[in-house]
C-alpha cells in the first residue's frame, strides 16, 4: 500500500466554496428558491452555511 494514497471525498455543505455553481444546485429549485431542510436533509448548521454561501454567490452574480 502507497503512502501517498488520497481519497476522493465529497465536500460537506460547509465547505461548499461560492464559485461552484454546479455543486450548489443541489440545494436549489428550479426558480432559484433555496430548499428547505425538510427537503435537503441537512442539519441547522450545515443549512445556515449553504444559505449564506449561496447568497454570496447571488451577490457575486454567479447564481439566479
Amino acid at each position: 500500500m502507497s503512502t501517498t494514497e488520497t481519497q476522493q471525498r465529497t465536500l460537506s455543505p460547509e465547505e461548499i466554496p461560492f464559485t461552484t455553481t454546479s455543486v450548489m444546485y443541489r440545494y436549489v429549485t428550479d426558480t432559484g428558491k433555496i430548499l428547505p431542510r425538510k427537503y435537503t436533509g441537512l442539519s441547522a448548521k450545515q443549512q445556515r452555511a449553504v444559505t449564506r454561501t449561496f447568497k454570496r454567490a447571488r451577490n457575486m452574480l454567479l447564481a439566479q
